[in-house]
């Protein structure tokens, strides 16, 4: 009945910094990109107000899509300080990588802001954790 994870979606703040940042910083490509549509019943199917509207983006990066909105209405609201991956809900996505330590320094080298560097956590398993843009969090994964 169910093949596979289809894509993961982020709402952001602004769609052009996010688009820099997964695209410019991270390697993602756009695949489409769509302008907020009154045609298009977003407020039906997401429970918002009837005239919700975003902008849209689908990226992908190794055959895996990534959905970026921006809601211009309603606004968004951003993610609580307090939140942590301890948090119900989805929590991070993680990116595969060859090499932690030398994707680590490279986005280091570019500000990013991690949690701690990469860490050996199991046998041959590397895995650091870095804020986006908005305050999301993403992983980097070697194994």
């Amino acid at each position: 009945m169910f093949e596979k994870l289809e894509h993961t979606a982020l709402s952001v703040e602004d769609i052009e910094r996010s688009l820099k940042f997964y695209c410019e910083l991270l390697g993602f490509t756009v695949l489409k990109r769509l302008e907020p549509d009154p045609a298009l019943p977003q407020g039906k199917v997401l429970d918002l107000q009837e005239d919700a509207g975003a902008k849209i983006a689908h990226l992908e990066l190794g055959g895996v899509m990534l959905e970026l909105f921006q809601f211009v209405k309603p606004l968004g609201k951003p993610l609580p300080k307090e939140f942590t991956q301890a948090d119900h809900g989805f929590t991070h996505i993680a990116l595969k990588t060859q090499d932690t330590k030398a994707a680590y320094q490279y986005l280091v080298d570019r500000d990013v802001e991690f949690y701690s560097e990469p860490v050996e956590f199991r046998p041959g398993v590397w895995i650091c954790f870095f804020r986006g843009p908005d305050g999301e969090t993403i992983e980097l994964r070697q194994t």
